[in-house]
């Protein structure tokens, strides 16, 4: 029983404090609940549905810019068809087609409606006539030639390649060419030039001499047609249109490659050559989409909007580009975020004080309780608020604490004095019961080892009668066949001699048994003995065991001193312990047996080690392996009979005892286990 009554005020001090919380701020806290949770909460709102707005609204910015360089493209194309219809249906087309002085016709009105190139093909497309005199017909036929010889007027962009830009003249194809530059996130290719050339192409049918149909056709290049591209922006991105310090820019794209651009890749270039990154490409060129987003275009971020440009065929060619800078408006956008929050921040900030101030006066008892509170429980029963009565409620619950306390220190007292002399009782009680406990337990042990005893003594007197005869009759029979067999027993006289040494052993186990149930009924004998040959004699008698798995033997024999004992009780305790290395060897491994000179505690002495690479032995057994009748070995057989006896090494160290010696368990893990004995040197 605990020497405290009160358990939880102990576990309270044992622990570590935990820290206060005045029950002012709780109470502040709910007071307050909307100024600091939900105007931030509101706030906070507000801020992000205005941001998503903002962004919302430059998207919408940058995709009504789109719509408005769209138009123009679309009127540029228009106004184009319409100029090139009109001088083929004008009367004076008419009179130079007659007279045979179109070609001076086409060369005054390509410089008057701005285009790079005019002619004039029959039905069969051949050229009739033409602005420039080197100026050779394409071989491919647009479609929007085509759509005229047919007799409908058309126009459209397409795209040329540097041989039918060359067959225009003009330097077309010069113009056309733009080095590529290498830009960041596009997408790999190997090409380092753009020579291919945007035209905006228009074709209206005529009707030439002889009444045969023709084609007037006319086309502007767009490739660096950098007069083109800022027409666009200006008309765009008027004056007025963008914050301080942002810009609009348009660019024209072949593919996704930049060919007519007001964005600057450094002061004084433009970004000619630069291209789209792999994304846009994908989006615009791949999908067929508008591409509206934030978008890094060239050196800085631009609000951006892309859309693809289709040829005469319908095939996405490439792309028209508006955007604006995007550093103002995140800039204006960040600036008005942190305008709120401060002014969010400076409203708690006063707020906050003020009600504190307030409430400061109401707060003061209840903070003064809640302090003595924490005193008693960390075990300072003499604690009192201290607060006079007064007539508020709080000034009444501070009085009636304090008096709660008083009888509980009281208690207290009381508690703690009972509960000493109940401990003390209890300790008193139990110091009893735990000496009859262990005297019950030794008797317990030694009753059972002495009843153990007896019976191997009642039993041993029997074993040694019924061996001794056989023994006695294998003897009588061994003394025959070495008569009868004469001279020739001197062939087996190894084998003889063995037989009557083991013969002689048994009688020795049966003595030496006897000795350990009956110590002080024997004397056991010694002679010197040499642990080499000890060691050498005990391999044939287990050769048996060593045949049945696949076992390495190694003898390391170093000493040359005698020991005084037995040499059959040294074999006895030699081959028990190279049997319980066998068995920890069911599949085979390597025994060691070694012997050499140790001189522990200045006394010259021979050690002696058995050494397995076996599974070794359990932790929780290496106390017992030496008491009598512990075995480990598992039960064999229907009767579920025990391998062993258990007798082994207690007999080993009983037979070792007796000359002086001892055994112990050098090392025991998975690598295996080792026996080590220790004997004095003869002398």
């Amino acid at each position: 029983m605990s020497a405290d009554p009160t358990p939880d005020a102990a576990s309270q001090k044992g622990s570590a404090p935990r820290p206060s919380r005045s029950i002012r701020y709780r109470l502040l806290a709910i007071a307050l609940l909307p100024t600091l949770v939900l105007l931030p909460l509101v706030a906070g709102a507000l801020m992000l549905r205005w941001s998503g707005k903002f962004d919302e609204l430059l998207i919408a910015k940058v995709s009504s810019d789109l719509t408005v360089a769209r138009q123009y493209l679309g009127r540029i194309l228009e106004t184009t068809g319409e100029r090139v219809t009109a001088l083929g249906q004008s009367a004076r087309f008419q009179q130079q087609g007659t007279a045979g002085t179109l070609p001076e016709l086409l060369a005054r009105a390509r410089g008057e409606l701005r285009l790079d190139y005019l002619y004039v093909v029959d039905d069969l497309g051949a050229l009739v006539a033409a602005s420039a005199p080197d100026l050779v017909v394409p071989e491919a036929k647009s479609p929007v030639v085509r759509t005229a010889l047919g007799g409908l007027p058309r126009t459209a962009i397409d795209i040329l390649g540097p041989q039918d830009l060359a067959a225009l003249g003009d330097g077309l194809a010069s113009r056309a060419k733009i080095e590529l530059v290498p830009t960041p996130n596009a997408a790999p290719s190997e090409r380092t030039v753009e020579d291919r050339g945007m035209v905006i192409q228009s074709a209206t049918p005529v009707l030439l001499p002889g009444g045969r149909q023709g084609a007037l056709v006319g086309g502007l290049l767009l490739n660096q047609n950098l007069p083109f591209i800022d027409t666009i922006n200006d008309l765009v991105y008027q004056e007025g249109s963008l914050p301080q310090g942002s810009e609009g820019t348009a660019t024209l794209f072949l593919g996704d490659v930049r060919i007519s651009t007001n964005v600057r890749l450094f002061e004084g270039r433009r970004a000619l050559g630069t291209r789209v990154s792999d994304a846009v490409q994908r989006t615009v060129l791949g999908e067929g989409q508008v591409w509206r987003a934030s978008a890094f275009v060239v050196n800085d971020w631009y609000i951006s909007a892309y859309e693809p440009i289709l040829d005469s065929r319908g095939a996405r060619v490439g792309m028209l580009y508006v955007g604006f800078l995007q550093a103002p408006f995140t800039a204006a956008k960040q600036s008005t975020l942190i305008l709120a929050l401060v002014a969010v921040g400076l409203i708690l900030a006063i707020s906050v004080p003020v009600f504190l101030r307030w409430a400061h006066a109401i707060f003061r008892p209840l903070e003064r309780m809640t302090g003595t509170i924490s005193k008693v429980e960390a075990g300072d029963l003499g604690a009192r608020t201290g607060v006079s009565a007064s007539e508020d409620e709080i000034g009444r619950v501070a009085g009636h604490l304090d008096h709660l306390l008083d009888l509980v220190q009281e208690r207290d007292r009381d508690l703690r004095r009972w509960n000493d002399e109940l401990n003390q009782r209890v300790a008193d009680r139990t110091r009893d019961l735990e000496d009859a406990n262990r005297a019950l337990e030794a008797t317990t042990r030694q009753l059972i080892l002495s009843e153990k005893l007896a019976a191997i003594g009642e039993i041993t007197a029997g074993v040694a009668h019924e061996i001794n005869n056989p023994v006695a009759v294998i003897q009588g029979n061994l003394d025959v066949l070495r008569e009868m067999m004469g001279a020739r027993a001197d062939d087996a006289a190894t084998e003889f001699r063995l037989l009557d040494e083991q013969v002689h052993r048994i009688n020795q186990i049966v003595t030496r048994l006897l000795q350990f149930a009956r110590p002080e009924e024997y004397a056991g004998w010694t002679e010197r003995t040499y642990p080499a040959d000890a060691i050498h004699d005990c391999l044939p008698l287990v050769q048996h065991l060593l045949s049945k798995a696949e076992i390495e033997v190694v003898i390391d024999c170093q000493t040359t001193r005698q020991v005084l004992m037995n040499r059959t009780e040294l074999q006895q305790v030699l081959i028990n312990l190279i049997v319980n290395a066998l068995h920890a060897m069911p599949d085979g491994g390597k025994l060691t047996l070694a012997c050499r000179d140790s001189d522990e505690d200045d006394q010259p002495q021979v050690e002696i080690s058995v050494q397995d690479t076996g599974r070794g032995i359990p932790d929780d057994i290496r106390e017992r392996i030496f008491d009598p009748f512990f075995t480990t070995r598992a039960a064999q057989g229907p009767d579920n009979r025990p391998k062993g006896t258990g007798l082994g090494l207690s007999i080993c160290q009983t037979l070792l005892g007796r000359q002086g010696g001892s055994i112990r368990l050098d090392r025991s893990d998975a690598s295996g286990t080792r026996f080590v004995i220790l004997l004095p040197e003869a002398r």
